[in-house]
């Protein structure tokens, strides 16, 4: 199994670890600590000796911060973790805040005064981070205080760094030797007028130089960072214990090769008025200072990589079509299964492994190999489905009842591309208002797929489709409606989204989730998704202005039995119809005849 369900934090261990943290500022004259879900890379997903914000709340969510204080500590969650970060945090020492309404920043802004010292690790706060933080302690009077990281000193048994191979991924699935990637780079990087840009982000570090690596669960990354001069010979700064040789020669021909504790060292080595390419959200303060004392000049601007590795190229589009091919026929084997059970045999646990299982088997039936699963199964049934990003635990595992709702949300890793699938599945005869919010959700999905949009449209302009229908019966989900997705690389990637905080143009060749979806809390979850491309532009007979589409590359049936057809506009129905057409053409040979004749009932038109 690629996935645990044991726990990973203690809820009850909360109160002690923070009393051990509070010892801690008291001896460094600190008033505050900032805890952010966070490593020297900016991950969204860490290594075990990153997760200080699990370790010390108990809160396991991928998103979120923690300010302790001498009183308290407040733990900051976005909307997916609402519910979630209520059932992990121990209520007797930590509060919670919305990330989004009360930021820290804004928090610190109006809860400090003159006296506060505010401790942060450099290495984990960004440029952006600071320049916020910093304006707040000004108009609060605070000051901010760099430190060594407290919860080191006092997280006994805190695991090693990671030291996973790295291995190359091969042109023929990343469509584009790496020689041709740095020219790209080096000429976006001489376009800003600098002479060199530091990377960070091990995501764009395995793009750009065709390698891949096993540091992080669920995401083929090599934790390291990079510099990358716009004439000169790059240096990637990696633990060599991570090579093999066919592996060191490759990256040789490429780049220096450097330990990771060099990195400061040649920073300092930066010459005077060398000017710097870096992006604010993802360049740690201490890289950042190190520059300019150093006498370089910080030009901020996003990493110049981010957007290249978004757009995907033909080879990379081929390969994520084929590897939704492979998975779709894992999941089509899953659902028919699933329906085939006596719900009171079934635990989330026990779905979530049947599902890997399938997935593995069958992508050595179709002479390929699941890798990795993209991240953990989101395995929800009945109220747990509600929790957006519910990771099931030996603890929490619910079993399967009757009359309900089941939210399976799943991927896979595979050499030639990354899935992302959600579907929401009746078990026996769900309730009705729960058919009706699915057939909303439906109507927002569809409104995003069949979507057509100009030159320069933004995920935050077409968010509201996904919505409005839901909309209309006072009914909304607090989660962004889309990610991008990688390359045989993370499963959520920007710049690219679509939510209110969209802003980056969408581009022909990128690949990015339509997933909208509604949570009753304490009953059920609802959510649909598919991953889509965006196509390139086209005219239309009779219009002056050529669009995008989406093409859509999910391929599993949405579930018949909870859609009220009556909701539905004509053209809704139609596009229903084709795409469950389409799932049947595509999938069915490579199913046994009884799954052939499950796949037929449940594409059959409406």
């Amino acid at each position: 199994m690629f996935q645990s369900f044991t726990s990973t934090a203690d809820r009850n261990a909360g109160p002690a670890r923070l009393g051990a943290l509070q010892l801690q500022m008291k001896a460094h004259g600190i008033t505050a600590f900032l805890v952010p879900h966070a490593d020297e890379h900016q991950g969204e997903y860490l290594p075990e000796r990153a997760e200080r914000l699990a370790w010390l709340t108990g809160f396991t969510g991928s998103a979120g911060f923690a300010i302790a204080t001498p009183k308290t500590c407040v733990v900051f969650v976005d909307g997916r973790y609402t519910l979630q970060v209520k059932e992990q945090v121990h209520p007797d020492s930590f509060d919670t805040e919305s990330l989004i309404e009360t930021p820290p920043s804004k928090w610190l802004e109006q809860n400090t005064d003159k006296n506060d010292v505010i401790g942060y690790d450099p290495w984990l706060i960004t440029t952006k981070q600071i320049c916020a933080y910093e304006k707040a302690c000004k108009k609060s009077g605070a000051t901010l205080k760099p430190v060594e990281n407290l919860i080191d000193r006092i997280w006994d048994n805190q695991p090693d760094a990671p030291l996973g191979k790295a291995f190359i991924h091969p042109v023929t699935y990343a469509g584009k030797p790496a020689e041709d990637k740095l020219a790209e780079v080096r000429k976006k990087i001489s376009e800003r007028d600098c002479q060199l840009t530091v990377l960070t982000d091990p995501a764009s570090i395995a793009w750009l130089f065709n390698i891949r690596g096993s540091d992080i669960e669920h995401n083929p990354l090599a934790l390291c960072f990079a510099i990358v001069p716009a004439e000169a010979t790059p240096i990637v700064f990696i633990d060599e214990h991570k090579f093999d040789g066919e592996t060191r020669d490759h990256l040789e021909n490429l780049a220096v090769i450097s330990e990771p504790d060099t990195l400061v060292e040649a920073l300092g080595e930066t010459g005077a008025d060398t000017s710097v390419l870096c992006d604010p959200n993802l360049m740690p303060v201490v890289l950042a200072e190190t520059i300019s004392k150093a006498g370089g000049k910080i030009v901020e601007g996003p990493d110049p990589v981010i957007l290249l590795r978004a757009v995907k190229n033909v080879v990379e589009l081929e390969g994520a079509r084929q590897a939704h091919i492979r998975d779709g026929v894992a999941m089509c084997k899953f659902l028919c299964w699933l329906d085939s059970q006596n719900p009171e045999s079934l635990t989330e646990i026990s779905a979530a492994r049947k599902l890997e299982e399938l997935r593995a088997e069958n992508a050595l039936n179709m002479d390929s190999q699941l890798k990795e699963i993209s991240f953990d199964t989101i395995s929800g049934h009945g109220p747990n489905g509600a929790i957006v990003h519910y990771r099931v635990t030996e603890e929490t595992n619910r079993r399967f009842e009757n009359n309900s709702l089941y939210l399976c949300d799943s991927g896979g890793q595979y050499v030639d591309g990354t899935t992302d699938i959600t579907r929401t599945i009746a078990i026996g005869n769900p309730p009705e208002q729960a058919i009706r919010d699915f057939t909303l959700v439906l109507k927002g999905h569809i409104a995003i797929a069949t979507a057509r949009f100009p030159e320069g449209t933004r995920g935050v302009d077409i968010d509201v489709l996904a919505r409005h229908a839901l909309w209309q019966h006072g009914r909304d989900f607090a989660h962004g409606t889309g990610h991008g997705v990688g390359s045989y690389l993370n499963v959520h990637e920007g710049p690219q989204s679509i939510s209110r905080r969209g802003t980056e143009p969408f581009k022909e060749g990128m690949i990015i989730s339509n997933e909208p979806g509604y949570y009753m809390a304490g009953e059920y979850g609802i959510r649909i998704e598919n991953l889509v491309i965006v196509g390139e532009l086209e005219g239309i007979d009779g219009g002056n202005t050529r669009t995008h589409a989406f093409e859509t590359i999910t391929l599993a049936p949405i579930d018949h039995r909870l859609i009220n057809p009556s909701l539905l506009t004509p053209d809704e129905r139609n596009w229903l119809n084709h795409y469950h057409k389409e799932v049947r053409e595509k999938l069915s040979d490579f199913l046994e005849n009884d799954e052939q004749d499950w796949l037929r009932i449940m594409t059959a038109p409406i």
